[in-house]
């Protein structure tokens, strides 16, 4: 019964993706509607709603732990409040070079105050679409972290998913650690399209 409930939210959860996806491709590229059918009906039977990113750093230690790791990343179907959350470790490029890209842990969305432990810094407001995100390891100093504390706010646009589970090494791996209602909402991604030998063979020893 658990396998049947986990099959039919992982559909319901493609099926948004599909559908969302397939309609941005319309607006951008004027599909026919025989043409946009096709491309969900493709998504939802061989398209996979996750990718493995690799990662290296210090950044996400003790969670991505400190050398090379490989990461299960959840595709969002659009990047707002509505699909992540204060608290989720996220995929995002990086502000100041587009072609990478960083993990970084969620800590703030748009509306919020954002005040400086440092009193020279003056307090504000994070804007529509901005968030703001920074790095875990606790060992590392807030000025050498790069994060939101060195590159300031960044565009919600720039994020391209969440991480929801970690190889680190072939014996050591398991579920990201991200908001109450992520975690919720990925575990029948995770039940479906998890495969640790997969990632094993794309990670660098």
């Amino acid at each position: 019964m658990a396998y049947i409930s986990n099959w039919v939210r992982y559909m319901a959860h493609k099926l948004e993706y599909s559908l969302t996806l397939s309609l941005k491709n319309h607006t951008r590229e004027k599909l026919s509607e025989r043409e946009l059918i096709g491309v969900v009906l493709k998504n939802l039977v061989s398209g996979r709603i996750t990718y493995l990113h690799s990662g290296k750093g210090q950044e996400m230690a003790p969670t991505m732990g400190t050398n090379e790791n490989t990461l299960l990343v959840r595709k969002l179907p659009v990047v707002d409040t509505r699909y992540v959350f204060i608290g989720d470790a996220v995929v995002l490029k990086d502000p100041n070079e587009t072609n990478k890209y960083l993990v970084r842990r969620l800590a703030a969305l748009e509306g919020s105050e954002m005040v400086s432990s440092d009193e020279k810094d003056e307090p504000f407001v994070l804007e529509k679409d901005q968030c703001w995100v920074v790095a875990e390891n606790k060992e590392i100093k807030s000025k050498e972290a790069y994060d939101s504390r060195t590159f300031g706010p960044v565009s919600m646009a720039d994020i391209v998913g969440r991480a929801i589970y970690c190889l680190r090494t072939a014996v050591d791996h398991g579920p990201v650690s991200n908001s109450e209602f992520a975690m919720e909402e990925d575990s029948p991604i995770l039940a479906v399209e998890l495969n640790v030998d997969e990632m094993a063979k794309d990670h660098k020893a």
